[in-house]
């Protein structure tokens, strides 16, 4: 019988290995399918907090979390009672630029300590073309004792959720399939059209569904680089990028795309998954790595903006109270991997600035341990000389242009600096408000 019949007949298990913002999502999907789902993390904290019904990457949400059937465990050995494992563990990237593989080599020692002859596992965490042959699958054969193809198998399924997105979800979003060979490619198709609504796309070996996950960010972060390098070139020529989209979205053929910060754990790291590999192979990228190099340039960019109007309003930048609305890479997500605000901060800094960051989003404890922020209050943010609205959550779409004056000391309105790094604000109601202001 198969490991499928397996799954719905509740004879088997499905374990995720990694629960955060894709691993518990897919996790509460097979769970809501009547699975048997073992959720495993490292995390002992964020398992304390799931099985208190607490959902800290706010995707599926506390309510859903309190009832899931989900067996939440940090002991590895529950993992020996699954026969079909997801890894959705994060690949982040090193300080240089290259692939950071330490959490799915560590993910694969410990499913390999505890996989059992018969079952499957896949991969859905962000990797180069022949990660998970190369890397992978050597360590579950060395940890296990078993050989791959023969006692086990594999696949690859890259992840596509989008954090915080309420309209694109796991179900409703085309599943990219794969497997070691074509037994594996049919058990791995049919688990996954269990909570996959709108149907799986097998793809004909590993490799190429590993590319496809690295492709399509990338094709994302060259296209918005190339909204990001006009968006500079126009602040020289005086003309607003945002009105300059708009028109151009009159056209059937425009891509939609605007300027703006680059973060998170999938489109500002990918594209250097993929060139690694391709520089190993011999060939230097010529567009992704620049698209990189302008993506990352952005947040200095938009602190060097704020303080130029800084000097035109009158104000000495040292001493001027500057705050940050906003820290997480994303609007209205927990999310604060990778954020680009951070960009933001480093640069102020460089100019003696100390920001004040306010974000109702972002958990205090993660902006300590990853950017050492001090996270503040919209009452800490009285008496400001300077408003950088840098993420678009509802908390601060919802401000009015008067609301924000009201974070401001006494002063004239054209002594109060706004940096709208999301265009919130139309350029005719910026210019009514007499303030000095700058939009990317």
């Amino acid at each position: 019988m198969s490991i499928y019949n397996d799954l719905i007949s509740k004879k088997e298990s499905l374990a995720l290995v990694g629960l955060g913002y894709v691993g518990m999502p897919i996790a509460h999907a097979f769970a809501n399918k009547g699975i048997n789902v073992i959720g495993f993390d490292l995390n002992k904290a964020k398992i304390e907090l799931y099985k208190s019904g607490i959902d800290p990457t706010n995707e599926v949400g506390n309510d859903a979390i309190k009832s899931t059937k989900i067996m939440f465990t940090s002991n590895e050995d529950d993992l020996k009672k699954a026969k079909f494992i997801i890894v959705a563990v994060p690949t982040p990237v090193n300080t240089d630029h290259t692939p950071d593989l330490s959490p799915v080599i560590g993910a694969s020692t410990i499913i390999g300590r505890n996989l059992t002859k018969g079952a499957i596992v896949v991969y859905e965490s962000t990797v180069y073309p022949g990660c998970t042959e190369d890397v992978c699958i050597p360590i579950l054969e060395k940890e296990s004792g078993l050989k791959c193809g023969v006692d086990f198998k594999i696949g690859y399924s890259p992840e596509r959720i989008n954090p915080g997105d309420k309209v694109h979800r796991l179900e409703n979003i085309k599943k990219i399939v794969s497997g070691c060979d074509k037994e594996s490619l049919e058990e791995i198709k049919n688990v996954y059209d269990i909570v996959i609504e709108v149907g799986t796309y097998p793809v004909s070996n590993m490799r190429t569904a590993e590319a496809v996950k690295v492709v399509e960010n990338s094709q994302r972060d060259i296209n918005i680089a190339f909204m990001n390098e006009l968006a500079m070139v126009f602040d020289r020529m005086d003309i607003d990028t945002n009105e300059v989209v708009d028109g151009m979205n009159t056209k059937w053929n425009a891509l939609g795309f605007r300027p703006g910060l680059v973060g998170g754990h999938c489109i500002g790291v990918d594209p250097y998954y993929f060139t690694y590999e391709a520089e190993k192979l011999g060939y230097h990228s010529q567009i992704i790595l620049n698209g990189r190099i302008v993506n990352d340039s952005m947040g200095a960019f938009i602190a060097d903006q704020a303080v130029k109007k800084m000097i035109e309003a009158g104000q000495a930048p040292k001493r001027s109270k500057v705050t940050i609305l906003g820290l997480t890479f994303k609007e209205n997500c927990p999310d604060t991997r990778n954020s680009k605000v951070d960009d933001i901060i480093k640069q102020l800094r460089t100019y003696g600035i100390t920001p004040v960051v306010v974000d109702p989003w972002a958990n205090a404890n993660d902006a300590l341990k990853e950017y050492g922020i001090e996270l503040k209050t919209m009452e800490d943010a009285k008496d400001s000389d300077c408003v950088i609205v840098a993420v678009a959550h509802n908390e601060f779409k919802n401000m009015s242009l008067s609301d924000i004056k009201k974070m401001y000391r006494d002063c004239d309105d054209s002594e109060k600096v706004l940096i709208d790094v999301k265009g919130l604000y139309s350029v005719s109601d910026l210019k009514d408000s007499k303030m000095n202001w700058w939009r990317l």
